[in-house]
């Protein structure tokens, strides 16, 4: 069994790859009958000498290869018919800009499996970048705190080398009496939440947050009932929140006036309450004046979020008064940054934690006749044709 490694092609450049040169050692030393060739790439956060470091073949040979992995979308001209790939295709939600890449994926007889929904019996997803996006959200959210105020200007989380690297800076810092309240609980809020323990920020609780003064700056992590509480009044509990969402208002304005900073690390499901709309951020008691939205639903449950922003110019002002853009800089404005692509400024990191479970989950499924379903769970095509799983895309690639 040959793993290509191929080279990311899309632009903007992303620089992560799912095997790095340690990650692939691990997967011949593991699996004798396994061999990982890497395409030669300028762009890799890994260069090509760290893997012929590692005896890793780095060639032009995808062509000889059974199974073809990367991140990011391959585009069409790129993709070698009859293989086998794995990528993020961004079609299971029947994005429109992708339409095109699945039907040439069906043309090509591309046995195709999507990074997104490999997933257990349980269907929870078994590799994700999420917690790097939540360790990037949080550095990023701070850095936008310094820069609205003026107080201090962290570097990039780009231009340094890892975590720990974001930490250090983040311990620089002196920052006055203030209130971070963080959403979620998943890969991303605890992401998140390394980084504000890392800084050495004190942890309180609900009631403490809600009602207290303090002498230091303090944050608190809440889940999804702790945002929503049931219409009629009843209690509740998670399982039925998930399952009847429509049951639900947002009890989140509670946190908004006593916040500072919002960290919006929450998964937002279909048919879930909005955190907060456009006329509660109107309202003269909104505290929150910065916002890190990591989980950046563009015009969705956090109704300051009306635009992605990019690595490059990562934090634009939301006007609460005209709904619209403005200098992040303005007293009024309320700080937004939603950089939708975070692992990206992680890459070596991001490499390093999505690599070792695709090590764990994936590859031993080509080793041993697939015997927990995660192949069967993931593969979207076969033989020119969706899978039973993925049947509901059909209209969808049809163009209907």
């Amino acid at each position: 069994m040959k793993f290509g490694i191929i080279k990311e092609r899309k632009n903007p450049p992303d620089r992560r790859v799912v095997l790095s040169p340690e990650a692939c050692n691990k997967v011949i030393k593991t699996f004798k009958q396994a061999q990982v060739i890497v395409e030669p790439s300028d762009i890799r956060v890994y260069n090509d000498f760290e893997y012929t470091e590692q005896n890793i073949t780095v060639a032009n040979q995808m062509q000889n290869c059974d199974v073809l992995i990367g991140v990011k979308e391959v585009p069409i001209d790129a993709l070698i018919p009859n293989k086998k790939y794995f990528f993020f295709s961004h079609t299971i939600k029947k994005q429109p800009y992708n339409r095109a890449l699945l039907k040439a994926i069906l043309e090509k007889n591309i046995e195709f499996y999507d990074h997104e929904v490999i997933v257990s019996q349980k269907n929870t997803r078994l590799v994700a970048f999420g917690k790097y996006a939540g360790i990037v959200g949080a550095y990023n959210g701070f850095r936008a705190y310094g820069l609205k105020y003026g107080t201090y200007n962290l570097p990039k989380a780009e231009t340094l080398k890892d975590q720990d690297a974001l930490i250090a800076q983040l311990k620089k810092i002196i920052l006055p009496n203030i209130k971070i309240v963080l959403t979620g609980k998943g890969r991303v809020g605890n992401g998140a939440k390394e980084m504000l323990d890392g800084m050495g920020l004190e942890q309180v609780g609900l009631k403490d947050y809600l009602n207290k003064k303090f002498t230091m700056p303090v944050y608190c992590q809440i889940d999804v009932l702790d945002y929503n509480k049931r219409k009629d009044g009843e209690r509740s509990n998670k399982q039925e929140f998930f399952i009847n969402p429509s049951e639900y208002k947002s009890n989140f304005f509670r946190f908004a006036k006593v916040s500072d900073i919002y960290i919006a690390g929450h998964f937002y499901g279909d048919g879930a309450p909005y955190l907060f709309t456009k006329e509660d951020a109107k309202q003269s008691d909104f505290k929150i004046k910065v916002l890190a939205d990591i989980s950046c639903d563009i015009n969705g449950p956090v109704a300051t979020t009306i635009k992605a922003s990019t690595i490059a110019d990562p934090v634009y002002g939301y006007d609460p008064e005209t709904g619209k853009e403005t200098d992040y800089k303005n007293p009024n404005a309320i700080a937004v940054m939603a950089v939708d692509n975070l692992p990206c400024e992680l890459p070596r990191d991001a490499s390093v934690g999505f690599g070792k479970s695709f090590i764990k989950h994936v590859i031993p499924a080509f080793f041993n006749d697939d015997k927990d379903g995660v192949l069967e769970r993931a593969r979207m095509t076969k033989d020119g044709k969706l899978t039973d799983r993925f049947s509901y895309l059909q209209d969808y690639v049809d163009g209907k």
